[in-house]
């Protein structure tokens, strides 16, 4: 049987003092000053660095936060315990679709609960995932290679030509990730007391089945539930549908009290920017605001045109159910990460705008990690949020058909 050992005193890390608020007033970025509003506890930001792992980072860090606001405590969990049994589940699935479905690094919040639920989760020094080098630099995910090794040999079984496969490739599998993320545990030691992944997660007290997905699409009838239809939603998800309008209530109501969400969006606009802003600026507007006839304004690369948009702060685009759903049908909006949402701010001009936590380090963000989020880019790119069911309003809950 696998064991690891993990000395009390490691265990003490469930310190309260280890959480952390977001920056509290006067952040600026440029043009930008922020003020923050409602802010909910979050842990310490993360780095997935070159990793497709951002859906695990992000849920559990807001999983994380439930534990602070259950009065658990601060605890630092393992990412790649969570990883190591969604990509092996991810595998299987493939090879039963005979390759036709995507075998990827990505995920999505689902994951993370399911793991919770069926396999449990460990402390994060009990499975740090990085099974290679010894420089600081490797102390930080570097997927590239394990997802090229790893998806050679998925590929290699689906594409084998074989009439029956044997019943050993999945072992072949789980040895390259226990040879570059490290074995999951089967018992551990924590504060004294042995555990398995299943029973530590039972005494943290988090009940998966009290966390609901929320998205907002019409080519579903509000008030039902569907598998969004999306590459890294393989579970199938079932998701409950509500109008944009109820979809930011919820989210609204989560914060205001003290719950956060995890976030999964489309960060592939040039308005989502590597310094911390997410905006959705009306270009029209923009380019008469900066001076710009349109002529020069189309010509500018997309690098000027970025640093035009949000070099302070401009009218946005109107956000509408129409324009979520045509970015959605039109491959506009894509599948592209997962963050955590946890308060709101304003800007200097009263200008609302969400909190969110991201996993891409602290170095080159100007908040340390943390974005401000415009409700415009919040209506227009968010594919769903993960929730706890007891932040959703009475009203919607009751229109859901949520207990």
């Amino acid at each position: 049987m696998k064991k690891i050992l993990l000395s009390a005193i490691m265990g003490a890390f469930a310190l309260s003092s280890m959480a952390q608020e977001a920056p509290v007033v006067n952040d600026s970025i440029e043009g930008f000053q922020f003020t923050t509003v409602d802010s909910v506890a979050i842990t310490p930001v993360k780095n997935q660095n070159r990793s497709g792992t951002c859906w695990s980072y992000s849920t559990i860090g807001f999983l994380e936060s439930e534990l602070i606001r259950m009065g658990k405590g601060v605890y630092d969990l393992s990412e790649m315990f969570v990883v190591h049994h969604t990509m092996l589940d991810r595998a299987e699935y493939v090879v039963r679709m005979y390759g036709t479905a995507q075998f990827a690094p990505g995920g999505s919040a689902y994951d993370v609960i399911y793991c919770l639920k069926n396999y449990g989760l460990v402390p994060q020094e009990v499975m740090p995932g990085i099974k290679y080098g010894s420089s600081p630099a490797d102390t930080l995910p570097v997927h590239t290679e394990l997802d090229a090794v790893a998806g050679g040999v998925v590929d290699a079984v689906v594409n084998s030509g074989l009439k029956k496969l044997t019943p050993v490739w999945k072992q072949a599998l789980t040895a390259v990730y226990d040879t570059y993320l490290g074995e999951r545990p089967e018992t551990f030691l924590y504060n004294g007391k042995e555990y398995t992944p299943k029973q530590f997660a039972k005494e943290l007290g988090l009940n998966a089945d009290d966390y609901v997905s929320i998205t907002s699409y019409t080519h579903h009838p509000y008030y039902t539930t569907f598998a969004l239809e999306v590459p890294d939603n393989w579970r199938m998800d079932q998701m409950y549908n509500v109008p944009m309008e109820e979809m930011m209530a919820i989210i609204d109501n989560a914060i205001a009290k003290g719950y956060t969400l995890a976030w999964g969006a489309d960060v592939s606009e040039i308005c989502f920017t590597r310094k911390g802003l997410g905006v959705v600026p009306d270009e029209q507007e923009a380019a008469d605001l900066t001076g710009s006839d349109m002529a020069r304004w189309l010509g500018l690369s997309a690098t000027d045109k970025r640093e035009e948009l949000t070099k302070k702060p401009l009218p946005e685009k109107t956000i509408t159910q129409e324009m979520r759903q045509a970015a959605y049908d039109s491959w506009e909006n894509t599948d592209d990460h997962g963050m955590q949402i946890f308060g709101t701010a304003k800007d200097q001009n009263g200008k609302r705008y969400y909190m969110v936590k991201n996993s891409w380090g602290t170095e080159k963000s100007t908040y340390k990690g943390i974005w401000y989020v415009s409700e415009a880019y919040m209506q227009y790119k968010t594919n769903d949020v993960l929730v706890h069911k007891d932040a959703i309003p009475t009203a919607i809950r009751k229109k859901l058909g949520i207990k």
